[in-house]
This record gives C-alpha cells, structure tokens and sequence, in this order.
C-alpha cells in the first residue's frame, strides 16, 4: 500500500495547492490515486476528489479511534496505486500538548513517510536548523523529504538547495516557484470549493502540469514505497441493517450546498434511502421526496439566486410545516431561516425557522464540539444512551438573530459556539437544523437515527 503523508511547517504553506497537484500529475500519468484529508474539512476533500475520481475520505482522531481511522484508510487502499494523505496545519500542530491528535500522530499510526512542504519565501540558511529541528522533534515519523514552495527563483532555489544539502540529510524533492496562476481562490472558509467554478477541472490539470515540471515525481514513488504494510485484522466497511421502509432522500447538491460526507451518503443508500440531489440556485420544485438533508455550503454567495427561486423555498415550506422530516447543518440551517444578510444586502429565506441570519467578518464559532442531547431531538434515541456525548465540528461566520426565547433545542453544547454559546439543533415539528456538521462515525450514527425518523413520519 505505497503512500505518503504531505504536511507542512505551519498552515498556509500551500500543502494542499500541491496535494491537488500531485495528485492529478500521477493520474495524468496513469496511476489510481485515492486521497485522504486529516481533521474534519469539505472544501480541500471536494479539491482531492475531482482531481483523482476517487472520492477522498477524511481521517479525525477527534471523531474516530485509531481503529477506525486504520479501517477507514485500508478500505479505500484497495485498489489504489498510490495513495496521498493531505495534513491539516502543522506536521506537529493538534489539540493536545502530547500531540497525539496531530499530523504527526496520524503519520505514526499508519506508518506514512512524510514529505514536508515548506513555505521557502524570504529564507535562505534558516531553513537548515529548521528542517533538523522538525527532525529531532519526534523521532516515530520519518521526515522523507521537502517540498520548497513559493521560491522566489532559481538563484533562492539554488541557494535553498545548497544549505539543505550540506547541514541535513532530508532530500529536496521538489522546489515550486511562486506563480499566480498556481493560487486557488481563497474566501471566509479557505479555498473556494470546487463546485463553485466551472475552471476547476482546468486548475487542477494546470496543477498537475506545474507540479510535474518542478517536483521529482520518481523520488515521490520511492519514498511511498517506504510506507507500513496496513494493519492486520481489518474487516473493512461494516454493511450494518436497513431501514423498516425505503425512503427517498432530497438534498440540495449545488454550487450553493455541497458539504456533503461521502461516507454518510454511502451510508444512507445502504440502509436502504434513495437519495435524490436537487438544485436549489434552478429547480423548478421540490422532488417527490419523504425527508430533506440539507447540508452545508456558501448560501451567502447565491443568495440572490436563491431567494429568486420562490417556487422552491414555498415548498420546501410547506414541507417543513405539514411535517415533513428534514434535517439542515449550518448552510441549511441557514437557508431554512426567513432572511440572510451579507455586506448590506438582504434576500428572503424559506422562512421555516422563526430567524434572521447575519454574516460577520470574523468566525462565530470554528473548531471541535461537544454535544450533549436535551431530550427534545425529533430522533430516535442516541445509540448508548441519553447522556452520551456527540463529537462533531462547526465553522462558521454567521449567526442567528431575533430567536423566540421559547425555541425548543436538542443540544446542549459543552464545547464549541452552537446557535447562542450554550445550545444547538433547533426543533420545529420534524425539523432539527444545527450549526454543527456531523459525521456518522465513531459510534455517532445519526444517518440510522435519521432515516428512522423519517420513515417512522411516512408509515
């Protein structure tokens, strides 16, 4: 199971521009690559996933054990050639003084050779004592080599090239010119998803190009070959039951909402729903549909549109109101409220949850969340029982304003922002919609407690 880990000494390095890169230069050249993302992330996998038509899976310790995350990354090994593991923030940076949530943690479990990718701009003999300290740090990962990014010419190359060769031992494997044409759009969230410009398959084959002229593809292989055989003992995806009834599963997938777990799709159709995408920017009306998922995304950036399309946002209403099942995270959440507000402008929402949605400039909640359930969630019971904590994550810039004080909630939030600082998941008749964004892993499985619901509403 050849693969590598690419990390960086701190964020912002331009790991995943050369991830993206990677990735479709050994497709270009016939390789089958499949690419994970660590810590919970939308956007970068979106990037990963058109650019290996594979689609890239995300490795967390804070919602997964080990175990699962070695299970997760063996699956979808199996028929690969190559596989690329994209890091978050720094190789060392995590939550835990020990580090044992971090890049470098996840490295060491799966046996991963590291390929560091270094913001080289304004460096020259600095970069020694650095590559050496990031090598003494932690000796139970293997720094296999770097990536000099943003290099200011082949004179900075030279000179990089000359102080890491004579003080360390670590091979330059690349060195990436800084370009223009190789940035990514960037907004609140990091870069501009995918599915929001119809130039990303030409970005990213542009990516491929540049990364293959400047970095040493043949060295890349050598050193993925390094890595660890895959645990031993893995049974792979569990199948697990099927709903009472099959169910049919509308969510918006669109330039607007597009954060989307794949897993919990997969999981979704094999307990038994049919899911059935819908553009919520163009579609004439709702599908025949039993529940809605409507998941995250850049609603603020097509809300003109979105506000045009009445047709969709009455029935999506009149859903809501006569009891239809629907479940909404944070681009949801924020959709399904009566307006939405953004660098002065106002457009009218669906109208289902009794607020108004305000953008700011700064995060109003980001980061790792703890839930605890208040009894009031529309679902069935939480498997193992009332009282056990959720693990999820939120990030967002927006926030609620002019709330009912009577809003009934299903969270009590321990850690993290949620709606007011204290709860989440509003709850009106059937509808549970939420600024955290779950994902149906680590014993946390909300597609089964879902579709049960909305086949109990349909019987």
């Amino acid at each position: 199971m050849p693969h590598f880990f690419i990390s960086a000494t701190h964020k912002s390095s331009g790991k995943t521009t050369l991830s993206i890169g990677l990735t479709a230069a050994f497709e270009q050249r016939g390789r089958r690559i499949q690419t994970f993302k660590k810590g919970p992330d939308y956007i970068d996998p979106l990037w990963l996933t058109l650019a290996s038509g594979r689609s890239s899976r995300n490795l967390d310790f804070f919602t997964m054990s080990p175990d699962e995350i070695e299970t997760e990354f063996a699956t979808f090994m199996r028929g690969a050639d190559l596989g690329i593991i994209e890091g978050n923030k720094g190789l060392f940076d995590g939550l835990d003084l020990d580090g044992s949530n971090s890049n470098a943690a996840l490295a060491a479990l799966l046996g991963s050779p590291v390929v560091l990718v270094i913001d080289a701009r304004g460096m020259t003999r600095g970069i020694a004592p650095l590559i050496l300290g990031y090598q003494a740090f932690n000796n139970k990962i293997q720094i296999s080599g770097v990536i000099l990014n943003k290099v200011g010419g082949s004179r900075h190359e030279s000179k990089l090239r000359a102080v890491i060769e004579h003080y360390t031992d670590v091979p330059v494997v690349g060195a990436v010119h800084y370009s223009p044409s190789l940035v990514i759009d960037e907004r609140h969230l990091g870069l501009m998803p995918s599915n929001e410009t119809e130039r990303a398959q030409q970005q990213i084959v542009a990516l491929g190009e540049a990364v293959a002229s400047q970095v040493d593809l043949h060295s890349i292989l050598e050193i993925s070959k390094y890595s660890a055989p895959p645990p031993s003992g893995l049974t792979g995806v569990v199948g697990g039951g099927k709903i009472s009834r099959q169910v049919r599963i509308g969510y918006p997938r669109d330039r607007a909402f597009g954060f989307y777990y794949p897993g919990d799709l997969e999981k979704m159709e094999r307990l038994g729903a049919r899911l059935i995408p819908f553009d919520a920017l163009t579609s004439p009306g709702l599908p025949a549909v039993d529940g809605l998922f409507i998941g995250g995304g850049f609603p603020e950036t097509a809300m003109v549109q979105l506000e045009k399309n009445q047709r969709l946002r009455g029935e999506i209403l009149n859903f809501v109101e006569h009891g239809g099942p629907v479940y909404a995270e944070c681009g949801g959440l924020m959709y399904l409220s009566r307006s939405l507000s953004w660098h002065g402008r106002r457009c009218e929402m669906v109208g289902a949850i009794q607020a108004d949605v305000i953008m700011h400039e700064r995060p109003q909640g980001r980061g790792y969340v703890l839930l605890e359930e208040t009894g009031d969630s529309p679902w069935p019971p939480l498997s193992g029982g009332h009282g056990r904590a959720i693990r999820a994550h939120e990030f967002h810039y927006s926030a609620l304003t002019d709330l009912p004080p009577d809003t009934r909630f299903a969270y009590r939030v321990t850690r993290g922002t949620g709606i007011d600082g204290v709860h989440d998941g509003i709850v009106h008749k059937n509808l549970l919609a939420s600024y955290t964004h779950l994902r149906d892993v680590g014993g946390n499985n909300w597609t089964t407690r879902f579709l049960t619901h909305v086949a109990s509403c349909n019987s």
